[in-house]
C-alpha cells in the first residue's frame, strides 16, 4: 500500500471543540439567512440567501461528512457535482430573467 492511502484506514479524530465552533458558525448562518430575509434588498435577497445556504452546505460536507479527509478522486466528483449545480443554478435563473 502507498504511503499517500495510509492516513484512510485510519479513523479520522476530530476534537468536540472544532463540532461546536462549526455548529456554532452555522448558527450564526442561519440566522444571517433569517435577517436577509427580512432585510429590504429588493432582487438580491435570493441571491444572498443562495449563496449563505450554499457556504453552510459547503461547511456540512467537509466537516461532518468528513469530505475533507478524502482522497483525490472523490474531491473531483465533489467538484463536478457541485458544477453541474451552479450550472443549472445559473440556467435557472437567466431563465426566469427573460420571461
Amino acid at each position: 500500500m502507498s504511503q499517500a492511502n495510509d492516513h484512510h484506514d485510519e479513523p479520522h479524530l476530530i476534537p468536540y471543540k472544532t463540532y461546536i465552533l462549526v455548529w456554532l458558525g452555522l448558527c450564526s448562518l442561519t440566522l444571517l439567512t433569517v435577517a436577509v430575509s427580512y432585510a429590504n434588498m429588493r432582487h438580491m435577497t435570493i441571491p444572498v440567501a443562495l449563496m449563505v445556504a450554499s457556504l453552510k452546505c459547503t461547511i456540512v460536507v467537509l466537516w461532518f461528512m468528513h469530505i475533507k479527509f478524502e482522497n483525490r478522486v472523490l474531491w473531483w466528483f465533489l467538484i463536478a457535482a457541485v458544477g453541474t449545480y451552479v450550472i443549472f443554478v445559473i440556467l435557472t435563473f437567466a431563465d426566469y430573467s427573460y420571461r
